[in-house]
């Protein structure tokens, strides 16, 4: 992709569609470090597409001037891969929440990681269902109390840092909204990632999560600076420590190059766009004839 020789400006990548998330809801802010960090990188508007699942995130499509996908719920990865695969030359993110990436999209979470396919997914994390007014949601803590765990969440929350770094994802960060500044160069990081990004994203419900808010996040969060708090994302062992050892960070956590998936089908080597790919002119009448 060429940049454009005016520069962007957040006001190039805002839709004149109004929101109907919670006023102070923590997806504000995610919507506004993207906006920052597409400015920054200075795409045209039609070179990004942004495929979403269902839930209060899942709106954020429709608030990015650029192609969108609003899809099922916990369905995201599997069009985004497949748009990726089918036009290179797009620059395709993916957002959605917790309860739709790490509980019913679960799956496609693991293999999308391990296959390596050039995306950035953005999971705003508020460790509850907020749509469906406030069920207990995958990252939900232990005994949190909730409208479906009214004596306290018994279930184990699921560790998706530590899940992306098994399963094989090659970029792991982890940002704050109302860390601006930080969460913009997060994102900008990783759309510019070549492979599969994961910036898990806390973004505080501010209707139905009384315990995880702005102010502790403000509190729990670490930031990795590499001077008081030292870190080695190009190791997988660090990065993995970190995940585990119980405390909330802030930052990037490892990145790895290798190949991407689509750079290693035969099928779309020296081809930008799938769709540009000339036709090899192969009768399939004879195969065709086997399934009538």
């Amino acid at each position: 992709m060429s940049a454009p020789a005016a520069q962007k400006t957040i006001k190039d990548w805002q839709t004149t569609t109004a929101s109907w998330w919670c006023p102070g809801c923590g997806d504000f802010g995610v919507l506004a470090a993207l906006q920052r960090a597409l400015a920054n990188l200075g795409y045209e508007n039609h070179e990004v597409t942004v495929v979403s699942g269902i839930g209060c995130s899942g709106k954020l499509s429709g608030y990015i001037k650029s192609y969108s996908y609003h899809s099922l719920h916990g369905r995201a990865l599997p069009p985004a891969q497949a748009m990726k695969l089918a036009n290179q030359g797009q620059k395709v993110i993916v957002v959605g929440g917790d309860g739709d990436g790490y509980g019913i999209g679960a799956g496609h979470f693991v293999h999308a990681a391990r296959r390596n396919v050039d995306l950035t997914y953005i999971v705003m994390d508020n460790a509850i269902y907020g749509l469906t007014k406030g069920q207990v949601s995958p990252t939900s803590q232990l005994g949190f109390v909730t409208a479906t765990t009214p004596h306290g969440n018994h279930e184990a929350p699921v560790n998706p840092l530590a899940l992306f770094l098994a399963a094989g994802g090659t970029f792991l960060g982890q940002g704050f909204s109302g860390d601006q500044k930080g969460l913009a160069q997060l994102y900008q990081d990783a759309i510019e990632h070549p492979g599969f990004a994961l910036v898990n994203t806390f973004s505080p419900c501010v209707t139905f999560n009384k315990v995880q808010t702005y102010q502790f996040y403000r509190d729990a969060l670490v930031t990795l600076d590499g001077v008081k708090v030292p870190h080695d994302p190009s190791s997988k062992q660090a990065a993995m420590q970190k995940v585990l050892d119980g405390n909330v960070y802030n930052g990037l956590l490892y990145k790895e190059i290798r190949p991407t998936a689509e750079s290693q089908m035969e099928a779309l080597k020296g081809v930008k766009s799938l769709v540009e790919a000339p036709l090899t002119g192969q009768d399939y009448t004879e195969l065709l004839n086997e399934y009538r």
